[in-house]
């Protein structure tokens, strides 16, 4: 009797050993969540919208960086330093000046009503004939 009381209480302390006391962790978990849901609204988050409208409404500090501009317009048209060419044209025309400044990067200035087809096909023109990137001009709010 006295050995099988001796087991008993052997497996009764294996017992509480065996549970871990998830209280604190659980306490921390929430005092960090509440302060989240505290500081969540008080952050403000910055938005930028894409350009809207014709060349000449884009901001004319951003267009004195670089001499290689290339627009493309609500209608999917495509100007290059205000002159309005076609995708073909854009090739050989970024050719040319590729030659007379190699290091300058060309800043895009996409309207966001075009299509994502076009810039996907002037972005992959720009980085086939070498320039080291592409400047997309946003329109803050």
């Amino acid at each position: 009797m006295i050995m099988s009381r001796r087991k008993n209480l052997h497996l009764e302390d294996n017992l509480e050993d065996s549970f871990l006391n998830l209280t604190p962790l659980i306490d921390v978990v929430l005092i960090v969540l509440i302060s989240f849901v505290l500081i969540a609204p008080l952050v403000e988050i910055d938005r930028v919208s894409l350009a809207v409208g014709s060349s000449s409404e884009f901001d004319a500090s951003a267009m004195q960086k670089s001499p290689i501009n290339i627009y493309v317009l609500e209608d999917n048209s495509v100007k290059l330093n205000a002159k309005t060419i076609s995708l073909t044209e854009l090739k050989t025309e970024l050719k040319w000046i590729k030659a007379k400044y190699p290091k300058e990067i060309p800043q895009l200035f996409q309207d966001k009503k075009s299509a994502f087809g076009t810039y996907q096909e002037v972005k992959n023109m720009v980085e086939e004939l070498g320039f080291t990137g592409l400047d997309v001009i946003l329109k803050s709010n």
